[in-house]
C-alpha cells in the first residue's frame, strides 16, 4: 500500500480489518518479534487478520497463517471446549472467516469430541448400574451447557453435524432442553397471561426468538423419545404461538404432542389465547392434537391385522379411554368462559368417538357448567348440545343429578327417566341388559354382498361396540355391588343382635321342658319386647336410610 501510493506523505486508512485494531496490533507484534500467546480467545481473529494481509509462507518461513494453523490443528480441534470457545468467537469476525474454514472445522471438531465422548460415558454407564441418574445425566451431557453460548446458526450446525455422526438422540433433546432454557428469556408469565403487551416488544429480540423457536423444533430428532418432558414440548408450543412461529413449526410440535397425549395433565392443556376479545383458552391447537392423536390410533390398529389384538385391555384402547377421561375434565375446564362459542364447545365433544367413554358423567358435568354459564342459548342449541350425551352410559349419581336439572331440554330430562325405569326393571328382573346387547349385536353382523373390507370394519365396530357394553357392565356391576353391601349392613343394623335374641330363644324353650310356665314366660315376654323393639327401629333405620 505504501509503494503503491503516489505521495509518501498520505495517510494511509486499514479498513474493515478482521479482528479490528486488536487483531492488527498482534500481527504487528508478530512481525517485529515482540512476544505474545495465541489463545482460544484470539486465534480466529489472528488468523483472519493474517488472512487479510496475507502474511503466507512466500514471505516468511512459520509465518502467522502457519502458526495459527498449528494452533488450530493441534489445540483446539482436539477439545470439545476449546472449539465452542474458538467457535463463539467466530461470531463477530466477517465473511472471511468462512473463507479460511474456521466454523465448519470447529463444528465437525465439537460433533467427533462428542461422538467420543458417547462412547467413553456408554462405558461408564456400564461400571456404574447402580449410581444414581442424576450423576448419570451429568456424566453423559456435561457439554449441554457449553453449547449454549453459541450463536442460533453456529448451534444449529453443530446439531446436525451431531446428528450426522450418530450422537444418540436423548443427549441432542437434551441439548435442545438446555439451549431453549437458555435464550428463550426474552418472555414473562405476565405477558403470557397478557398477550396485548407482546405487541410492544417488535424488533431484533422478537425476530431472534422466532428463529430461536423455529430452527429448536426443526432440530429435534425424527425418533420419539419419551425422555423428552411433555412440560417442554408445551412450553415450546406456547412460545411458538407467541412470537408467531410459521404453522409448520406449530403442527410439528403439535403432531409430538399427540403421540403421547395419554400421558399430559389437564394444566399442559390450558393453553392460553392470544387473540384479543376471543375466548380465554386456545381451543383450536387443543382440537389440532386431538385429531393427531386420533389418526395416531387409526393407524395403530389399521396395522394391527391380527383380529385379537383388539383386546380390552389393548394399549390403543386404554390410552384412548385415558384422553377421554382427560378432555372431558378440559371440557369442563373451560366451560366457564363466557366467550367460548358453542361451535368450538360441540367441535371439541363430537370429535372423541363414542368408545373412548365409558361413562358420561365427566360430559355431562362439563355440559352443565356450560349451559349454567352461557343461560342465553336457546333450545335448540341446548338441544344440539345434549344430544351427545348417552343417557344410558350415566351412573345413578349422574341420571338423579339430571332428572332435577332445570337448565337439561325436556326431551333429555324424559330419555333420563325412561332409562331409568328401564334399568329398575332390569335390576328387578334379573336380567343385566341382555337383550339390549343382543340387538346390538345382531346389528353388526356383516352382509354377505359387503366387501372383505367392509366386513373387517363391520367386525372392528362391534368389536368396540363389545367392549363398551362390557365396560358398562363393570360400571353397573360395581354400583351394585355398593348397593348389595349398603343393604347388608342395614339388614345387620336392622336385626341388631340377632344371634343372641334366637339363642336366648332356645334357652327360654327349653326352661319350659324343665320348671315352670310361669318361668318360662319370662324370656317370651322379652322376646317379644326385644321384637317390638327392633322392628321400631329397624322402621327408624329404614326411613333414614331411605
Amino acid at each position: 500500500m505504501v509503494a503503491d501510493a503516489k505521495d509518501s506523505t498520505a495517510k494511509l486508512e486499514l479498513l474493515n480489518i478482521p479482528g479490528g485494531p486488536l487483531a492488527f496490533e498482534l500481527a504487528m507484534k508478530f512481525c517485529y518479534g515482540i512476544n505474545f500467546e495465541i489463545t482460544t480467545a484470539n486465534v480466529a481473529h489472528l488468523r483472519c487478520a493474517a488472512e487479510y494481509l496475507e502474511m503466507t509462507e512466500d514471505y516468511r518461513d512459520e509465518n502467522l497463517i502457519a502458526r495459527t494453523e498449528t494452533y488450530l490443528d493441534e489445540v483446539v480441534v482436539q477439545s470439545l471446549e476449546k472449539s465452542v470457545e474458538v467457535l463463539s468467537t467466530c461470531e463477530t469476525l466477517p465473511s472471511i472467516a468462512e473463507e479460511v474454514g474456521i466454523p465448519s472445522r470447529c463444528v465437525e471438531a465439537i460433533a467427533m469430541n462428542a461422538c467420543k465422548e458417547q462412547l467413553v460415558s456408554g462405558l461408564s454407564m456400564l461400571n456404574c448400574d447402580g449410581e444414581s441418574t442424576e450423576l448419570k445425566s451429568a456424566c453423559l451431557e456435561w457439554w449441554v451447557e457449553d453449547l449454549s453460548l453459541l450463536r442460533i446458526d453456529y448451534y444449529q450446525r453443530v446439531i446436525c453435524a451431531m446428528t450426522r455422526l450418530g450422537v444418540r438422540p436423548d443427549s441432542i433433546f437434551a441439548s435442545l432442553m438446555h439451549f431453549a432454557q437458555a435464550s428463550l428469556k426474552g418472555i414473562g408469565k405476565c405477558q403470557t397471561w397478557n398477550p396485548g403487551k407482546l405487541k410492544l416488544n417488535t424488533g431484533m429480540a422478537e425476530h431472534d426468538q422466532k428463529t430461536v423457536v423455529e430452527s429448536l423444533v426443526s432440530l429435534m430428532p425424527t425418533e420419539q423419545s419419551c425422555s423428552v418432558p411433555l412440560s417442554f414440548m408445551f412450553g415450546m408450543l406456547r412460545m411458538a404461538i407467541m412470537v408467531d412461529a410459521t404453522i409448520a413449526c406449530r403442527l410439528e410440535l403439535e403432531r409430538r404432542i399427540a403421540f403421547r397425549l395419554e400421558m399430559v395433565s389437564l394444566d399442559d392443556l390450558l393453553i392460553p389465547s392470544i387473540q384479543a376479545g376471543g375466548s380465554l383458552y386456545d381451543v383450536d391447537t387443543v382440537h389440532r392434537i386431538l385429531v393427531n392423536f386420533l389418526q395416531r390410533i387409526e393407524e395403530e390398529e389399521s396395522e394391527d391385522c391380527g383380529y385379537e389384538s383388539e383386546g380390552l385391555g389393548s394399549p390403543s384402547h386404554d390410552s384412548l379411554l385415558k384422553v377421554g377421561r382427560l378432555i372431558d375434565t378440559y371440557l369442563a375446564e373451560i366451560a366457564p368462559d363466557p366467550c367460548l362459542s358453542l361451535q368450538k364447545f360441540i367441535a371439541m365433544i363430537e370429535i372423541l368417538p363414542d368408545y373412548a367413554r365409558v361413562i358420561d358423567d365427566g360430559l355431562y358435568r362439563a355440559v352443565d357448567i356450560y349451559l349454567k354459564v352461557h343461560s342465553m342459548l336457546t333450545e335448540q342449541e341446548c338441544k344440539k348440545l345434549c344430544k351427545f350425551i348417552d343417557c344410558q352410559k350415566l351412573s345413578q349419581e349422574a341420571c338423579n343429578h339430571a332428572a332435577q336439572n332445570d337448565r337439561l331440554p325436556v326431551q333429555m330430562t324424559v330419555r333420563v327417566l325412561y332409562f331409568e325405569q328401564l334399568r329398575l326393571k332390569n335390576a328387578l328382573s334379573g336380567s343385566s341388559g341382555d337383550g339390549l346387547l343382543s340387538q346390538r349385536i345382531s346389528s353388526g353382523v356383516p352382509s354377505a354382498a359387503m366387501s372383505p373390507r367392509d366386513n373387517y370394519a363391520s367386525l372392528r365396530r362391534e368389536n368396540r361396540e363389545l367392549k363398551l357394553e362390557i365396560s358398562r357392565m363393570r360400571v353397573r356391576l360395581s354400583e351394585l355391588e355398593k348397593e348389595q353391601l349398603f343393604m347388608k349392613q342395614g339388614m345387620m343394623d336392622k336385626t341388631g343382635n340377632g344371634k343372641t335374641f334366637l339363642t336366648s330363644l332356645s334357652k327360654g324353650i327349653g326352661r319350659i321342658g324343665i320348671f315352670s310356665g310361669q318361668a318360662g314366660g319370662k324370656p317370651k315376654k322379652s322376646g317379644r319386647k326385644s321384637r317390638g323393639s327392633e322392628g321400631k327401629t329397624g322402621r327408624s333405620r329404614r326411613y333414614s336410610v331411605s
